[in-house]
């Protein structure tokens, strides 16, 4: 458990803008930041984050909370592995009471993990630059390479023992888990043996956007035929080789800098272009590229540059996953190096300044890119022709904005000498297939004039009172410590000042009310302390409060979905806003929250009515009739203060 005084330093220092911008480009807009939500796929920003409040929210899917929610939600951490990233970054130190062997034996797997791939990190890099074998073997490579140790050490690139069983006999006598050596995929079990998956290889580690390690790639130094040239570590609780990228962790920045993500295919060819001062480099570690690492760039930037080596052969094959860029709504360009060049060989061969001036001026457009590579094996053969036109077709009915659809297909009439009319037709067929529909999930509007499945949610039932008791929680958020009246204290005659948390807890304690929504009791009992102590708690102390729960109701209750414009005090117009109606909200939401209660007791009194009746209790039946009279008469009188707005 960590201690509470470091939970509260800890929630102090995170500043909510800072967190969020690692992982989330944002651009300021008006008091707030907005952003692409990283929590699904949109094209339109709706992600907002709230310096002041310290609150993030997505008017899109409904993802709110506050730093340590966003970690938790983002990275998959649980409550105090989030606080444990934020103590790191802002460099507190965390203090944590001493845990049961209980405690310890029931340690998430997830972090155990982590915990031995952190452990598996260090000790490769100790190998490479400490022991006789790592840097005669490991270290020479890297050097023979032209890698800089300041490169290594940015990338903590290291090597594993050649000995068969030297990492992992190591991590047992460090007091690690045969377990988790095995459930990580650095050692593999075969009978009662247990040896090293990476022996013999120096070793790249793969990281989250946090920086957590969370698996590792390994190249062979050896001539062996017998074994890969590459291995990466095997899927596991928290290594899905699918969805990142090899050094997304320290290119984050660099791709919002320059608005734009370089992609390569291997490990050195990224540790190279950072060593030519091309930060906003990642690699797909030898997978073709999947929608998930392409929706991870899409979080940073909507361009993403392929460099591509002097092989036909393999651009041919590669290009076939690029559609998948092209769906998402991004925008893809290709640079091709010269012959028998590949990123790292060919910026070792010139100078920072040629190589940035090369990939400037060598850039062209994917789908030009496309039909000028394909165009050139149909030559004269039309049947040939006809089916390159089909392929490239598919690749412009993938995109999903009109209008860049329109320029390529002017584009391809042109360079393959088809009819725009004809391509608009093949276009708009794809588009209209249920499959095509089914794997893109946005079809045009224009093409198919239905809203895709997904865009339409069922709403959760709700009780009749949770709207009314959120209500007030958000008033007493929003507004709690502002004035609501003045009243001459009968002792001493002295004026008083009556706030709208003490004018509500009063409304409501008095008449013996509660709430139905546990987080919302659980907020209001918190208030009422406050106020009986005659502290205001602050909006700050829910939004940033240890309960999860509390945490997440409170940034909701928040968050507004609009603000007010600018242009309205540009041309000094009077707008009414709801601070200046409190006197008049407050009563009302109180009245409303009333009436609730009062509706949910009639039912609960019809039904024990009912009961009554069944039985023949007469005695019951009179005190229930007139419980209810009771109830309908206070219902009336609350009515008409609301204008009739109650049905009774």
């Amino acid at each position: 458990m960590i201690d509470r005084s470091t939970i509260e330093k800890i929630l102090d220092a995170a500043k909510i803008v800072d967190v969020i911008q690692e992982f989330v480009p944002l651009k300021k807009r008006g008091v707030n930041y907005l952003g692409l939500c990283p929590f699904h796929n949109e094209k339109t920003p709706s992600f907002t984050v709230s310096p002041s409040k310290e609150i993030f929210k997505c008017f899109g899917c409904g993802k709110v909370g506050n730093s340590v929610t966003f970690i938790m939600e983002h990275e998959h951490l649980t409550y105090p592995e989030a606080l444990k990233y934020l103590a790191g970054k802002y460099h507190i130190e965390v203090v944590e009471k001493e845990q049961s062997p209980e405690d310890i034996e029931k340690q998430d797997e997830r972090e155990s993990l982590l915990v031995m791939t952190s452990y598996a990190a260090r000790q490769f890099v100790e190998n490479l630059l400490h022991t006789d074998e790592g840097i005669s073997v490991g270290l020479t490579y890297f050097k023979e390479r032209g890698f800089r140790q300041d490169t290594l050490t940015k990338f903590e690139a290291g090597y594993c023992l050649e000995k068969r069983d030297a990492f992992s006999v190591k991590a047992l006598e460090d007091g690690y888990k045969k377990e988790f050596l095995v459930k990580s995929g650095l050692s593999i079990q075969h009978n009662d043996h247990i040896f090293d998956r990476f022996n013999g290889r120096i070793v790249f580690p793969i990281h989250s956007l946090s920086g957590q390690v969370l698996g590792f790639g390994g190249r062979i130094l050896k001539s062996d035929p017998k074994s890969a040239k590459y291995i990466n570590s095997p899927e596991s609780e928290i290594y899905h080789k699918s969805r990142i990228l090899y050094g997304i962790y320290q290119a984050r920045k660099s791709i919002t800098q320059e608005d734009c993500c370089y992609l390569v295919e291997g490990y050195t060819d990224v540790m190279s272009l950072h060593e030519a001062n091309i930060e906003n480099a990642v690699a797909s570690s030898g997978t073709s590229l999947t929608r998930e690492q392409v929706r991870l760039i899409k979080r940073f930037t909507q361009n993403i540059t392929i460099l591509y080596d002097g092989d036909p052969a393999g651009i041919k094959a590669s290009i076939r996953g690029i559609d998948l860029i092209l769906e998402e709504g991004m925008n893809v360009r290709i640079v091709l190096l010269p012959n028998g060049e590949d990123p790292d060989s060919f910026s070792k061969k010139v100078s920072n300044e040629e190589f940035n001036r090369y990939l400037k001026t060598n850039e062209t457009d994917f789908i030009r890119f496309k039909i000028r590579l394909l165009i050139e094996e149909a030559r004269d053969d039309p049947v040939r022709k006809a089916n390159i036109i089909r392929d490239i077709v598919k690749s412009i009915a993938v995109i999903p904005e009109t209008i860049t659809r329109t320029v390529y297909i002017k584009e391809c009439s042109v360079e393959m000498e088809v009819p725009e009319p004809v391509l608009y037709h093949e276009v708009n067929k794809l588009r209209q297939q249920k499959s095509f529909q089914d794997r893109n999930k946005y079809p045009a509007p224009e093409d198919l004039p239905l809203p895709p499945p997904e865009s339409v949610k069922p709403l959760r039932p709700k009780t009749v009172s949770l709207y009314s008791e959120k209500e007030i929680i958000r008033l007493l958020l929003k507004f709690g410590s502002e004035e609501f009246d003045r009243q001459i204290r009968k002792e001493d005659g002295k004026e008083e000042v009556v706030t709208i948390s003490d004018y509500i807890v009063k409304e409501i304690v008095s008449d013996d009310l509660s709430f139905d929504d546990t987080i919302c009791s659980r907020i209001f009992e918190d208030f009422r302390f406050h106020v009986e102590q005659g502290i205001f708690p602050g909006d700050k102390h829910f939004v940033k409060h240890e309960d999860p729960e509390i945490s997440m109701l409170s940034a909701d209750l928040l968050s507004d979905s609009h603000e007010l414009s600018k242009i309205w005090m540009v041309k000094h117009t009077y707008v009414e806003t709801e601070d200046m109606k409190l006197k008049d909200i407050v009563p009302d939401a109180i009245l409303k929250f009333k009436s609730d209660k009062i509706i949910a007791l009639r039912k609960v009194i019809m039904a024990e009515l009912a009961e009554a009746v069944r039985s023949g209790d007469a005695d019951r039946i009179l005190s229930l009739q007139k419980r209810y009279n009771n109830l309908s008469v206070a219902l009336g009188l609350i009515s008409r203060k609301l204008g009739n707005r109650i049905l009774l």
